[in-house]
């Protein structure tokens, strides 16, 4: 019966462990800065299967909707602790990249 139960629960941490999807979202947006931050949330176990090249799409393309070129990204990402576990470790975090519009905007 033990044996069972270390079973179910090797089982239960490894698949908390697997690929998850995410998706990127807008969280900060201004056009007349032209920036963009696009963020996911995770927890602890989870490896997010996320594109940057999707994030890079979805930043260009609200750009392109305020009249600038494209999007490229800052070159860095920011993570911030939602909710702290019982030992201080982080449970859940927001992963976030900012991106900068090109070109000018055209005037609308």
């Amino acid at each position: 019966m033990k044996l069972k139960f270390c079973g179910a629960a090797a089982v239960g941490l490894l698949v908390g462990a697997c690929a998850t999807h995410a998706d990127w979202l807008v969280t900060k947006a201004s056009r007349a800065d032209g920036v963009i931050a696009l963020s996911y949330e995770r927890n602890e176990f989870q490896r997010p299967d996320l594109s940057e090249q999707e994030a890079v799409q979805l930043a260009a393309q609200k750009c392109r909707n305020w009249g600038y070129k494209g999007a490229e990204p800052f070159g860095s990402q920011s993570t911030e602790c939602l909710s702290r576990r019982g030992f201080g470790n982080c449970g859940s975090r927001r992963v976030t990249v900012e991106f900068q519009c090109n070109g000018s905007p055209s005037q609308q």
